[in-house]
Order: C-alpha cells, then structure tokens, then sequence
C-alpha cells in the first residue's frame, strides 16, 4: 500500500483482496474488548513486521488455531515443545524472535492483569498518552513492540485516533462504539 494513500481509500480499489474488505469494514478501529482479543491483535500486528497485511488476513486463522485461540494463560506457559511446534507450522509466520515475543508478552499481560484486573483496564488507565508515550510504554513492557506495532495495534483497537477518515462510512459506526480516542478523560 502506498504511504499516501489511506486505508479506507485503499480497498476501494479494484482487485483489492475481500480479506482487507472485511478487517476495515468490521474489525480495523473497532474497539476490542476481552484481553484475548486485545493479545490476539497483539500478536498479530507483531508478526506483520516486515510482510503485508494480506499476508497476515490469510493467515489470521491459523495464528488463532496454532496460539490456543489467542489464550493468554495458556501462551504465557508454552515451553521449548511449543516453540518448536510454531517453527514447524507453516500456517503462520514462522520466526523464533516473534515467537518468543508472543509467549513473554502473554507472561507480561498476565501481570498486568494480576496488577489492573485486566490487560484492558490497563490500556485505558493510559489511554491519554501520545503516540510517542505508548510506544515507550510498550518498550518498556513488551518484546518486539516498535513505533509502527505499537501505533498499529493501538488504532486498530480503538486506543489511537486513525484508522478510517472522516469521510468514510465505517468511521461513523465506530464512533458509536466511543473508543478510547474520543474520551477526554481517564475512564
């Protein structure tokens, strides 16, 4: 995708993969609100890291599948065993450094959860922060967290503003759903 061309525009298209139609249609900007979920699109957005989105939609399925359907409790506990399945499943992106991310960041939520009730709680606790203050939050606690993961994640979950335009129809539809960007103030 061109860098000067939004999302929105994008898979307006012709050609473009029903796959990127579905995620900005009813997924990209959505607020999310179980910690799996959160972990899931997590995950997700980290293995992006290098390859296209389309890559990764094709592939959302079998991330679900092969991380215990984005379980935190029972990725926070994948052993050597675990990790060597991953590297063997060619359904996902089958990089070790992402792999071990995805099991300490599943170790760190469930921290945070001991500590905020939960992965959520902690996000919008923060949810007042510039671009700049998550992506240092995020260092700070996570593995493989860059500005673009942690700028991704964050817009497609609702916490950054972004994700479609103004004159996009999807761009209403969230509003009603009042993700962390639009509040002012700490939940």
């Amino acid at each position: 995708m061109e860098h000067n061309i939004t999302y929105c525009n994008y898979i307006q298209q012709a050609g473009i993969s029903q796959l990127h139609t579905h995620y900005h249609d009813s997924e990209y900007g959505f607020p999310l609100e179980a910690d799996n979920e959160l972990f899931g699109r997590l995950i997700l957005e980290i293995n992006q890291a290098g390859l296209s989105w389309l890559t990764i939609l094709k592939k959302k399925q079998h991330f679900l599948e092969a991380y215990d359907h984005f379980d935190i409790y029972t990725v926070s506990q994948y052993n050597d065993t675990d990790i060597q399945r991953l590297l063997q499943d060619s359904g996902i992106i089958r990089n070790q450094l992402k792999i071990k991310a995805a099991i300490y960041n599943a170790q760190r939520i469930r921290e945070i959860q001991n500590e905020w009730g939960s992965f959520k709680s902690w996000l919008d606790i923060h949810h007042l922060k510039t671009r700049k203050e998550w992506t240092l939050l995020f260092k700070q606690n996570f593995r493989f967290t860059g500005g673009e993961i942690v700028n991704e994640f964050l817009m497609s979950t609702g916490y950054l503003p972004g994700a479609h335009h103004q004159g996009c129809p999807i761009y209403d539809i969230i509003l009603q759903y009042q993700p962390a960007w639009t509040k002012k103030s700490l939940p």
